[in-house]
């Protein structure tokens, strides 16, 4: 998933396989198209997979051929492949496996900058749940938990990945968590909500001024994948009374957005 890069570096860092006789390479490269596939939201021809992952045109094809045989990927009309309906779980577990992995080095660097909680959110069918977090070394803080489904309306964590679904999916993520009043300040108009998703497209970044826990203040920047699409985010919360003036606000997003980015990178090399 990610932010996008040159095909031709795509897998210029590919993650060393295991040294173990019993080992698959076929096996490993499977679940690398199907947790490719899952990222993307378009159907895509056999030559943009094959040059995406860095594949000979012979393996793509016969990678491809048995995920269909086998009924893990389908061909559309126009002969591009996609995950067949009913299989979206197959790989989350690994791709969440692999963010976390490489999420964490970058959340540590943030934290230990910032002094506040760091945390990261994933998406799931039907949710958005934190799936990392490091804590504010400050006695006073804004806590999370790994686990925790994010209310699309309220979190900042919740409302910028929900921003960034397309129509369908977002009003799934609504009507799953259901819209609900935390402060006086959480959003529940849909107008007012439909507003605030315009603006965090276009800012790329979205802000929880209390919507959640009354004193709380917290800022998420999208995580992009390689065709744009959001799956992920990363978060930097803290007490209201920490928070100076807007130049600090910027200097957050500004050092969200950079860590955000590089992890973009990071997990396409990976």
């Amino acid at each position: 998933m990610l932010k996008a890069k040159s095909p031709r570096n795509l897998r210029a860092k590919s993650v060393e396989e295991p040294r173990d006789k019993y080992f698959s390479r076929a096996v490993s490269k499977a679940l690398e198209v199907l947790e490719f596939l899952q990222t993307e939201t378009n159907a895509l021809s056999m030559n943009e997979i094959a040059q995406r992952l860095q594949l000979s045109k012979t393996s793509a094809f016969r990678l491809l051929r048995t995920l269909e045989t086998t009924g893990y990927v389908a061909l559309d009309g126009r002969g591009q492949y996609k995950l067949a309906p009913g299989i979206h779980a197959v790989t989350p577990t690994q791709w969440l496996g692999k963010l976390v992995r490489v999420s964490l080095p970058h959340m540590q660097a943030l934290n230990l900058e910032r002094a506040e909680t760091v945390s990261l959110a994933a998406l799931f069918e039907n949710r958005v749940e934190v799936v990392a977090v490091l804590e504010s070394p400050h006695d006073i803080r804004m806590s999370n938990v790994v686990g925790h489904i994010l209310p699309p309306n309220a979190s900042s964590l919740g409302k910028v990945i929900t921003a960034f679904q397309p129509p369908v999916p977002r009003e799934r993520l609504l009507r799953s968590f259901k819209i609900y009043r935390f402060t006086d300040q959480t959003i529940t108009d849909q107008k007012d909500l439909s507003r605030e998703y315009e603006n965090i497209r276009l800012q790329k970044f979205a802000i929880d001024r209390e919507e959640c826990a009354p004193g709380g203040i917290c800022f998420s920047v999208p995580i992009f994948g390689a065709g744009g699409q959001v799956s992920a985010a990363i978060s930097l919360s803290m007490p209201k009374t920490r928070l100076r003036d807007a130049q600090q606000e910027k200097e957050i997003i500004a050092a969200l957005r950079t860590t955000a980015d590089q992890l973009a990178v990071d997990f396409e090399s990976a």
